[in-house]
């Protein structure tokens, strides 16, 4: 897969995993496990790219004694959310095109 492609989709992944509540690394890892695999240098790269992006806010808090870093997804990170829905619709219309041969091929 296109590493460009793959960065895309894993920055809409994490955006989506906080969308609905503010999380931390770990749960964040948690969450998103049953759909992709995800190592927490490549998380906490990508939550630093979406917080230099404006599309997560990050808050530190104490937890049983120690500091936990706390990211809030933004109106932009929400809006980021909606362009990938959109741009995913186009891409599915485009596999369809480019498939269209092999399902015909295999109706025959």
């Amino acid at each position: 897969m296109d590493i460009q492609l793959k960065r895309g989709l894993l920055d809409v992944c994490v955006l989506a995993a906080i969308k609905n509540e503010d999380s931390y690394g770990y749960k964040i890892i948690k969450d998103m496990k049953p759909y992709i695999e995800l190592s927490e240098s490549t998380l906490y790269t990508i939550l630093k790219r979406l917080e230099m992006a404006d599309m997560l806010t990050v808050r530190v808090a104490e937890h049983g004694g120690r500091l936990r870093k706390y990211y809030r997804i933004t109106e932009a990170g929400i809006k980021r959310i909606g362009d990938f829905k959109d741009e995913w619709r186009e891409i599915l219309s485009i596999y369809q095109f480019v498939t269209k041969e092999d399902n015909d091929n295999d109706q025959t």
